[in-house]
């Protein structure tokens, strides 16, 4: 199974790209969807943050206070590595489950954190959608009504814009219409599948 692993920074266009490729037909593996099942109530996952965090990490309904533990996170890098360490490998194998299960012409894996977590050792090659800082904290901003400060803080949580580039085997710029974004995102598609079906 051929597998694409498509990133970018936030405010980048990551779902609008999945979203055109899904339409053709190509299996969307979303870590950040599978990132939420180990911390689901009752799940493993959830029992060592409670037992790392105390009883506070929980709301009333026993739920993960996912607010409380970004803002704890942010704060303490010791807190952030424990929880890394916690969680990557189970979201790791739920990740490799779903690409053993896809029947598609091949699988798209994306990842916000796609390099970060070495989540792109499951990928035979990487997207990148790539747009400008400012972009990234207008188009953020106003999608999801958060400080400029926010957006900032989670820039510079995730690896550098070169770092991305560099790590990159295709990019696609995001700072002209959605319509030339489509096509380009199209053309990339084909690409792959013609690459797939020559090397069968």
């Amino acid at each position: 199974m051929f597998v694409l692993g498509l990133t970018g920074g936030i405010g980048s266009g990551k779902s609008a790209a999945s979203d055109i490729l899904s339409n053709e037909g190509i299996k969307v593996v979303d870590a950040d969807v599978l990132s939420r099942e180990p911390v689901q109530k009752g799940m493993d996952g959830l029992k060592e943050i409670e037992k790392k965090f105390g009883s506070k990490i929980l709301t009333d309904e026993g739920q993960l206070n996912r607010k409380l533990l970004r803002e704890i996170i942010f704060e303490d890098n010791e807190a952030k590595l424990w929880l890394e360490a916690l969680l990557h490998p189970m979201i790791g194998k739920l990740i490799k489950n779903e690409i053993e299960l896809s029947d598609s012409k091949y699988t798209l894996l994306v990842s916000p954190l796609l390099f970060e977590t070495m989540q792109s050792n499951y990928c035979d090659q990487v997207l990148v959608i790539d747009v400008s800082k400012e972009t990234q904290i207008l188009r953020t901003t106003s999608r999801d009504n958060v400080s400029e400060e926010q957006v900032k803080a989670i820039i510079e949580s995730q690896i550098s814009r070169e770092e991305r580039l560099r790590a990159a085997d295709f990019v696609i710029e995001n700072e002209s219409s959605l319509e030339e974004f489509k096509q380009e995102v199209l053309n990339l598609h084909h690409k792959i599948l013609l690459q797939i079906d020559t090397k069968q």
